[in-house]
């Protein structure tokens, strides 16, 4: 009987440390592939954000297509300077010559012609010296719409940085919910346990346990809701760059700017004026009416330019006496021209451009006012952010204090239990307070140098 109580017991004992190690095993093996989980290392800054979705975002890759094809463009506009060059070929061979001796209605008489082959081969070049101005019009013209493809890139860019960086905060917002919400969890169900002691004890009535439970209740729901936002704003952030949408993503501490009021509403002002797309924007386009204004302006300015050809042909038709011998003949000079007519078929294109540039011109100006405008709101809802940010603290501060007060006055039955759940309901409200008044401060700081071209 002892020898089977030993050798159960060894067995008993040889078992639990088979278990031990496999546990053991088991739990490095799996701690080792959460270190090397990518997911779980997914930390990321918002510039490293910007930069991935910048890489991967489909609008900016087409902006950038269309910088460069703006760039093929000033390079056409240039290369129209050169001297323009052609060269000309022919071959073809003659018939019988049809004499019509007795008329068209009588069979004509065929004299044959002793070469019936006859070529050509000539060479022209012209070279402009002016038209008006036109060819260095185009070239700024083209210089311009290649600056304002440059702008309207930076513009998408910007708006696209502005968009990922409200992602990344709302991820960072709810982040922050869950974990001001789980601690609010831990503590309300503390707190269930110590009435439901009380209960026992005939110190309070059911109905008090019933409302913390019920509170309890919907506090998980409202992390139920938070993880299910916190995984919508992932999800578009992922999108944006390229990534699964499942990709975890966490937001680093240390990413968040710390906002100030250092600078007044005229420097930001000032900036916008010298930084925002929108308006270097109009400003090209209203340059580009300028232009085009001018160039309708000198259809009726003549055009002059050198020119020079040469031919070699057979057979030598050209002057009399006629020969069936090659030929070269070349000639080079100044070629002038006067579009007469566009002094009255131009008068209807010259006020067009006009309204079009007057068009321009106020729209430039709109922007102008457009501008302004979102500077102003931006920096006021900045400034106010900031403010709110201090008033949250505080805030805070007094419904911690408020909270301590009414806490300690039920559990001595000094005040009802809905006293307490309202005291708890500011607490949580003011911390979720400051977390978006935080949110809200960074985000308009975004918004503000969006608006001034410094995003």
């Amino acid at each position: 009987m002892e020898l089977c109580s030993f050798i159960v017991t060894s067995m008993s004992t040889f078992s639990n440390k088979m278990l031990a190690g496999v546990l053991l095993i088991a739990l490095s093996g799996s701690m080792k592939a959460f270190s090397q989980d990518p997911e779980q290392q997914n930390t990321l800054t918002l510039t490293e954000v910007w930069k991935r979705t910048a890489a991967y975002n489909k609008q900016l890759q087409m902006q950038q297509l269309k910088v460069e094809s703006a760039d093929e463009r000033v390079k056409t506009a240039k290369s129209e300077k050169l001297p323009e060059v052609s060269a000309n070929g022919m071959y073809g061979r003659f018939s019988n010559f049809a004499l019509f001796e007795d008329g068209l209605l009588k069979a004509p008489t065929q004299i044959p012609i002793e070469k019936k082959g006859t070529y050509k081969v000539s060479g022209e070049a012209y070279f402009n010296l002016y038209n008006g101005g036109k060819l260095n019009r185009e070239i700024t013209a083209a210089t311009t719409e290649s600056e304002l493809a440059t702008e309207q890139k930076h513009l998408t860019e910007s708006e696209i940085r502005f968009k990922a960086a409200a992602y990344y905060l709302d991820i960072y917002r709810n982040e922050q919910y869950e974990s001001v919400m789980l601690q609010d969890i831990a503590e309300r169900e503390k707190e269930l346990e110590e009435i439901r002691h009380l209960l026992q004890n005939g110190v309070v009535l059911k109905s008090d346990v019933l409302r913390a439970e019920l509170k309890l209740s919907k506090q998980k729901m409202t992390l139920l809701e938070i993880r299910n936002s916190l995984k919508i704003a992932t999800q578009r952030l992922n999108i944006m760059m390229g990534t699964p949408d499942t990709a975890i993503i966490h937001v680093a501490a240390d990413s968040l700017d710390q906002v100030s009021q250092q600078r007044t509403y005229e420097d930001f002002l000032q900036d916008a004026y010298t930084h925002s797309f929108e308006f270097k924007i109009s400003e090209k386009e209203t340059k580009l009416s300028e232009l085009k204004l001018q160039q309708v302006k000198a259809n009726i300015l003549p055009k002059v330019g050198l020119f020079a050809e040469y031919n070699y042909s057979f057979p030598q038709i050209l002057m009399y006496p006629y020969s069936f011998n090659p030929y070269g003949l070349g000639m080079a000079g100044v070629k002038a021209s006067l579009p007469i007519s566009q002094l009255y078929l131009n008068k209807h294109r010259k006020a067009e451009a006009k309204i079009n540039l007057m068009r321009q011109e106020i729209e430039h100006s709109d922007t102008q006012d457009r501008v302004r405008e979102d500077v102003r709101s931006a920096y006021l809802r900045y400034t106010e952010a900031i403010t709110r940010i201090q008033v949250a603290k505080e805030n805070i501060a007094q419904a911690q204090e408020n909270f301590r007060i009414v806490n300690n006055t039920y559990f001595n039955q000094l005040s009802l239990l809905t006293d307490l759940l309202d005291a708890e309901t500011q607490l949580l409200q003011s911390r979720f307070d400051l977390t978006t008044a935080q949110v809200t401060a960074q985000l308009q700081y975004y918004q503000l140098l969006k608006a001034t071209g410094n995003l």
